[in-house]
């Protein structure tokens, strides 16, 4: 039995996003200060929450940058994976922190159920209009080249769905304006609590998965087991497994069991398909030649 072993890290795709990630969190940080004093002032639930809204998107900003600062730290004696994984625990933190925050924005929309207030409908009109150039804007920063990196990707998608809230804000605020029905206001700050519910559980599934290490979801393990068998050296597979070393970086480890011999080269090939085919970059393969196709397996199915 012969045993052939590598592990292959491949080639990051690295673009230099520190600058679009410091004027982003800027003017977003000082846009969400405003709105959130403009909410408070013009008596706006719905500026509040969409400043909350805001807020959530600007800490994901934040824990992507960490992690692309995190992945660039080298593996020390002791953390031999380097700190790539921590960005998991950040999108953790990140989501108890926007639930805190919800529960207090809930809390104070229904306490202002029923009360006669007066909502000032021309600051939310303003606000919510410079929000929708401001989120536009962060939008435009990450567009460049988001299809290569998940965080970046997500940073786009983000700030577009908040550019498409800012402007149902305007419009609700137009509505006020010209027809006096202030709880329109709390219907729109219900709405935008909603879309934040629904963002931080999807943040939170997906970061407790992958912190124990299940197959991240941009994978689909079977079309890898699939790639696997048709390789016409390989007799049989078992052992796979597939987890994520951050929130970016997939790893992988197989064995495969071969009918011929085989070098480096035949190794180098599947890494270099994993990482186009599947943007896994990080490959631990086993040959194992004459292992035979009636070995025991362990194969994820």
């Amino acid at each position: 039995m012969e045993h052939h072993h590598s592990h292959s890290h491949g080639n990051h795709h690295e673009i230099n996003y520190n600058q679009a990630f410091k004027l982003g969190i800027a003017i977003n940080v000082l846009f969400i200060v405003a709105e959130s004093l403009y909410g408070f002032w013009s008596n706006s639930m719905a500026l509040i929450a969409d400043a909350g809204h805001n807020l959530s998107d600007v800490l994901a900003l934040v824990f992507a940058w960490v992690g692309i600062l995190l992945s660039q730290r080298k593996p020390t004696l002791k953390f031999t994976y380097g700190f790539r994984r921590s960005t998991i625990l950040i999108a953790i933190l990140n989501t108890v922190l926007l639930l805190a925050a919800v529960g207090i924005m809930i809390y104070e929309t229904i306490s202002r159920m029923g009360e006669v207030i007066h909502i000032n409908s021309i600051n939310i009109i303003v606000i919510a209009s410079i929000g929708i150039f401001v989120n536009g804007f962060t939008a435009w920063l990450f567009m460049k080249d988001n299809k290569h990196d998940l965080n970046i990707r997500s940073a786009f998608v983000h700030f577009v769905a908040d550019t498409l809230v800012s402007l149902g804000v305007v419009i609700a605020g137009v509505i006020m304006y010209y027809t006096g029905i202030t709880w329109i206001d709390t219907l729109v700050s219900f709405v935008i609590i909603a879309i934040i519910l629904y963002s931080s559980y999807q943040l939170l599934i997906s970061s407790v998965s992958l912190a124990i290490d299940a197959v991240p979801e941009n994978i689909n393990i079977s079309e890898v087991k699939g790639y696997f068998e048709t390789l016409r050296e390989v007799d049989s597979i078992h052992d796979l497994h597939i987890w994520a070393l951050s929130t970016t970086d997939t790893a992988l480890t197989v064995h495969l069991a071969t009918n011929e011999q085989t070098d480096f080269s035949f190794i180098s090939k599947i890494q270099h398909e994993l990482h186009n085919k599947f943007e896994i970059r990080h490959a631990t393969i086993q040959v194992e030649y004459g292992y035979g196709k009636h070995a025991c397996h362990s194969v994820c199915k």
